[in-house]
This record gives structure tokens, C-alpha cells and sequence, in this order.
């Protein structure tokens, strides 16, 4: 079985530790764990790691946040990877900062990389992991909140986050979306 695990960001250095590059943050966690190591592809950065009989493809699109579909279409056929074996980890200001929630589908929300995702690959059927970052800024400051770097006490609280995340991942692999929304969705 093979799966494709997308995490969202945007490259380059000024974004790495941003509150919207959680999804990379996230894979680069979960490619350490299984000493891989991303290698520059096309459209995105990837790394394959083995968990139980199962072939896990993450990949960091190199396309920047907005564009993150044409970087998913492409692996999906690529891989020969069915929307259902696809999950998306995507930044969510609707959530406190480090609440995680498994969705089998659901709308973009106003988020750009979802809603690009959504128009490349044909809807909105694919499962995706939302990861709290809060919504701690002022009228007209999204951009610059979500562009911005996590706060102190959140640096100290993330690794336990991402840790969960990863969790979150494996299980969807092994288990499906429906057992892991029902054993970690709050």
C-alpha cells in the first residue's frame, strides 16, 4: 500500500519556522524519526519512509503555499496514488494553537493551499490534519500573524505537537481516517 502525506508551507529560510509552514515542520519530524532525508524533486521536496508493510511518500511542495495543488496532481500520478491514501497537513487559525483535527474531506475554509488543491485534483474528497495555530492577531493582520514565527511558549510546546501529529499520520496509514479521527480528534 502506498500513501501520500502532504505538508504545506512555503521554501526559503524567511518561512521555515512560520506559523504557515507547519506542515513542513511536521514531515521534516516524521522523516527524521525514520532517518530519510527530503531530495529535491519535481514540484516538491520528498521522502519515502516504510511504516508496517506500508510505502509513505511525503513531500514538501516547492510550488509556495498558494500553488501547493499543481505539486499534489502531479505526485498523485506520479505514485499512482489514490485521493484516499492522499493527507494533507495544513496551518488552521479556526483552531487554538496545537489542537489537531483528522478530516476525511471538507472545504478550504479560505485557506489558498487547500482551496488550490481542491481545483487541481477535482474536489474537496481528500483527508487532511489541522494543526492549531489560533488566531491571535488583528483585524487585516492574517498575513502577517500566519507569516510570522511562533511565539516562545509555543516553540516549547511543538515538538510535543508535531510528535502527536506524526502519530496522526501513522495511524491514518494503518488505521484509516475513521479510526484515527475517533482514537485523536478531540
Amino acid at each position: 500500500m502506498k500513501y501520500l502525506i502532504i505538508g504545506l508551507g512555503n521554501i526559503g529560510p524567511e518561512y521555515e519556522l512560520t506559523r504557515h509552514n507547519i506542515g513542513f515542520l511536521v514531515l521534516d519530524q516524521l522523516a527524521d524519526n525514520y532517518n530519510s532525508s527530503f531530495l529535491s524533486s519535481r514540484y516538491a521536496n520528498t521522502a519515502l519512509i516504510k511504516h508496517k508493510g506500508r510505502q509513505v511518500h511525503l513531500i514538501k511542495p516547492t510550488t509556495y503555499m498558494n500553488l501547493s495543488g499543481k505539486a499534489v496532481n502531479y505526485w498523485m500520478k506520479e505514485l499512482k496514488i489514490e485521493k484516499e491514501n492522499i493527507l494533507v497537513i495544513v496551518d488552521d487559525i479556526a483552531l487554538p494553537f496545537g489542537k489537531l483535527r483528522m478530516r476525511a474531506k471538507g472545504s478550504s475554509a479560505g485557506h489558498n493551499g487547500l482551496k488550490n488543491i481542491e481545483e487541481l485534483t477535482g474536489g474537496q474528497d481528500y483527508a487532511r490534519l489541522k494543526f492549531g495555530i489560533d488566531d491571535n492577531f488583528g483585524k487585516g493582520q492574517q498575513v502577517d500573524y500566519v507569516l510570522s514565527n511562533f511565539d516562545k511558549r509555543e516553540f516549547e510546546e511543538l515538538p510535543e505537537k508535531i510528535d502527536k501529529a506524526n502519530q496522526m499520520i501513522l495511524s491514518f496509514c494503518t488505521a484509516g481516517v475513521t479510526r484515527t479521527m475517533n482514537q485523536f480528534n478531540d
